[in-house]
């Protein structure tokens, strides 16, 4: 059975830490838990709870939540160090320091009582003094452990927030606010990047040039916010096209957007090219007498160490001045690209 806490006046004064032990004693005798009450009851920053059914005393450690256990190691139907073996597996117990009641001074016991993962030993009843000071010392290094547990949880999850946080942040330094596609900085980034990887796999790298037509005009008959919106839908179109993992869109800039399209041939360059074009027609955005529509010039290159990529998007920006030049409304690409970019 569980036996009521200590509700004695208290008559001493708590120690400098102010730590509250809370014990609870497991022993099947009656008389020797009510011997430890008594000693105990004159300590105010004691709590003392006991169980006579060592069956039960799982249950009640969870229930009472000691700081320290006394633990006899002699009671019927329960191995006392089988019992102080099961306190170790218990998650909620594992960590709970376990000072073991023996009747004897038996260095054999004492060993094996360790082994099991008892943190202290006694031979009953201890002196009062003595029990007092190793309950103070066993509880205050308890607490200090979960309180060095909890510091250490908050300050991973502290890291992880700062973690998430800098992501984030990162993340948002490579986004055009608007569109929500990679931004100017993030597309010379990757091309650089991609460049690189190209020179080492002799893989072919296209760049895309995009322009939304005549879209001054647009601001200026429909207004700015109606402008946004264009530039989102547009976005959008642009987005679905470069839709594998590898490929990269941004915006350039104003009305302009750039695609990056790695280990795709010219002609499937332009085979995307043509079908963004198709998309924004399928929008049936009202512009005038017509509808909105982009102009594409594209440019195809297999990367090598002599020179860089700017080559590259002076084509693909060539292209589209040809495209624009032509009509608007297409797509527009080489005969023959650059084979170094240059």
């Amino acid at each position: 059975m569980a036996g009521e806490p200590n509700r004695s006046a208290p008559e001493a004064p708590l120690p400098a830490d102010n730590y509250l032990a809370m014990v609870l004693l497991v022993d099947d005798q009656v008389m020797v838990c009510e011997a430890v009450r008594r000693a105990l009851t004159h300590h105010d920053d004691v709590d003392f709870h006991y169980c006579t059914d060592p069956l039960e005393a799982i249950e009640v450690a969870q229930r009472v939540k000691p700081t320290v256990i006394l633990q006899d190691l002699v009671m019927p139907g329960v191995d006392g160090l089988d019992l102080v073996r099961r306190y170790r597996k218990h998650p909620a117990l594992h960590s709970v320091p376990v000072i073991v009641l023996s009747t004897k001074e038996d260095p054999a016991i004492k060993s094996e009582a360790f082994q099991a993962g008892a943190n202290d030993y006694l031979v009953k009843l201890p002196d009062t003094i003595e029990l007092i000071a190793r309950i103070r010392y066993h509880t205050r290094a308890y607490i200090d452990h979960l309180q060095r547990d909890e510091a250490y949880r908050a300050l991973r999850e502290s890291q992880r927030e700062l973690m998430r946080a800098n992501l984030e942040l990162e993340r948002l330094t490579r986004i055009d606010g608007l569109t929500g596609l990679g931004n100017r900085r993030y597309f010379d980034e990757y091309l650089a990047a991609e460049w690189k990887r190209g020179v080492r796999t002799g893989s072919p790298l296209s760049v895309l040039m995009i322009d939304v037509d005549h879209f001054k005009r647009y601001n200026d008959a429909y207004g700015h916010l109606a402008g946004d919106d264009v530039l989102k839908q547009v976005a959008g179109v642009i987005q679905n096209g470069a839709c594998r993992a590898t490929d990269l869109a941004a915006r350039f800039g104003g009305e302009e957007f750039v695609v990056i399209l790695t280990d795709v041939s010219a002609e499937g360059a332009a085979h995307v090219a043509e079908g963004m074009v198709q998309g924004v027609r399928d929008l049936n955005i009202p512009h005038g007498a017509g509808r909105v529509t982009i102009s594409v010039g594209v440019a195809t290159a297999w990367p090598n160490g002599e020179a860089g990529p700017g080559g590259l998007v002076n084509a693909a920006d060539l292209a589209l001045f040809r495209a624009k030049n032509g009509g608007r409304d297409r797509a527009v690409f080489p005969e023959a690209t650059p084979a170094d970019g240059g």
